[in-house]
């Protein structure tokens, strides 16, 4: 592994004075959820083609906002984060990653835009059927969804080809350009690794330093694997309950629990009626199988959630459905809110949908083979944009690369990054002990990336502070873990 030593002496030749953006910036300020996080931004809009092919065609609008550098004198080279999803918004997420970002924004200015059809970027929502928020889902409903989304999103004009990775990528060069930055450190987690990937292949020279955390391999179907994954992310997971003595003397095996409660739902789906957790009114809920997998999927990607499985999955078997069932309701709620379900349709119907099987190995899994199935129906509704013959290629680079994974990563485990790491010669894979999904806000996974991202040396991180991270206390009961 080495330092690119081109890529550091331009940075040393580069006078330290922010740039002279094209751009109309406006105070704006950025909340996190319910208004729990306020943060001072500064704001605009910009136009792109829909079609970056037809420049003089239909525009559509960008929305930017930049956190400025709290040093007088910032780096010449912009922080920019890609969210995750694909369908989420970056101003709307980053306030979830504002903590582990805040050091860098010490010295780097952090850039925030709305990959279009997310956010303020000409979004495309989708209506989301009640039906499935209460756990029912059908062939028929998903399919109806789908097109009656698409038919809702192109009745202005909308051309839904047109808001794949590759044209957002082009986005955000057209961004780069009008502020004047000589390059960007980009930041991605989950599906925004394929999108800071995919800008590193188009625009290498525009691309100073990269961090990808919770990695999707360009060469991967997102999706394909979903079933296998978390499978395995469980079984370690049980294991640990297993190992633990406090966690064994109460629920003995999660995993042999697990197998009862989906032969009991497989056989008798039970209906139910729960208070909303927010409303507190009573709400008709269906438990069965599929609800089962979903619920316990959302629950698997952090380990404070993961940490409650074995008490929810012994609580239901005992037919005490309800708690499972009311959190897994507002994970569900927060997810809708967060996707923009059409955006991640123009996607993942481009770039994932053709190469997705069903596979009989997977079909005994928790998940099975529901969501690849589920995916192809709805992608045959929609339109489906061109992809560069290169992008499901492997990325090679020998620019300075960081890649985080958590060690219990439901969707996109360690082995995902082991791949992007073997094709790139100047990076290094650091693995968060216990952690799930999106490392970079654990522990002192922020001072490492400060640390890289200012020294570009990814052989100099001292990450031995991770071994302090460990997984969550299993909770023994709803009062939490064992004193």
């Amino acid at each position: 592994m080495k330092t690119n030593s081109t890529l550091v002496l331009g940075l040393l030749l580069t006078a330290v004075v922010r740039p002279v953006a094209a751009l109309e910036l406006a105070d704006c300020e950025l909340s996190g959820a319910n208004g729990s996080l306020i943060i001072q931004a500064e704001c605009a809009t910009l136009q792109v083609p829909e079609d970056h092919a037809r420049p003089d065609g239909r525009q559509i609008e960008l929305y930017f906002a930049r956190i400025p550098a709290r040093s007088r004198e910032p780096a010449p080279d912009p922080l920019i984060f890609f969210a995750g999803g694909p369908g989420q918004s970056a101003t709307e997420s980053y306030p979830q990653v504002h903590g582990a970002l805040s050091r860098l924004n010490s010295k780097r200015d952090i850039w925030l835009l709305d990959q279009r059809g997310t956010g303020q970027s000409t979004p495309l929502p989708c209506t989301i059927p009640p039906e499935l928020l209460l756990g029912e889902s059908s062939d028929e409903l998903m399919i109806s969804m789908a097109s009656s989304c698409r038919t809702q999103l192109e009745a202005d004009g909308t051309d839904l080809r047109q808001y794949t990775t590759t044209d957002a990528a082009r986005d955000v060069e057209t961004l780069r350009r009008l502020m004047g930055s000589p390059q960007l450190n980009l930041v991605g987690g989950s599906y925004g690794t394929r999108m800071a990937l995919r800008y590193l292949r188009q625009y290498p020279d525009a691309v100073r330093s990269v961090v990808l955390d919770s990695v999707v391999p360009p060469e991967v179907a997102l999706g394909q694997d979903h079933a296998r994954h978390l499978d395995e992310a469980l079984e370690q997971l049980f294991a640990l309950c297993r190992a633990d003595a406090a966690c064994a003397e109460r629920y003995g095996d999660p995993a042999a629990s697990l197998a009862q409660l989906r032969k009991q739902l497989r056989a008798q789906p039970l209906r139910m009626e729960i208070p909303d957790p927010v409303t507190h009114q009573p709400v008709a809920e269906t438990f069965n199988h599929d609800a089962l997998a979903g619920l316990i999927r959302l629950y698997s990607y952090g380990p404070e959630s993961a940490a409650l499985l074995p008490l929810l999955i012994d609580e239901a078997l005992q037919g005490r459905a309800g708690p499972l069932l009311a959190q897994g309701r507002m994970l569900v709620a927060q997810l809708v809110d967060a996707i923009y379900y059409g955006m991640q349709l123009s996607v993942s119907c481009a770039e994932d949908a053709a190469l997705l099987e069903i596979r009989e190995q997977d079909s005994q899994r928790l998940m099975g083979n529901e969501l690849v199935h589920l995916l192809k129906l709805q992608c045959a509704q929609w339109p489906i944009g061109e992809l560069p013959d290169d992008f499901h290629a492997p990325v090679t680079s020998e620019h300075p690369v960081l890649l985080l994974s958590g060690e219990l990563d439901p969707v996109t485990p360690p082995a995902y990054a082991e791949r992007v790491h073997r094709q790139l010669p100047n990076s290094r894979h650091l693995i968060a002990p216990g952690q799930g999904h999106i490392a970079m806000t654990r522990g002192c996974t922020a001072r490492l990336m400060e640390q890289f991202i200012t020294s570009l040396q990814v052989d100099e991180l001292d990450a031995g502070c991770l071994s302090e991270l460990s997984p969550p206390a299993f909770f023994l009961d709803y009062l939490g873990t064992a004193p």
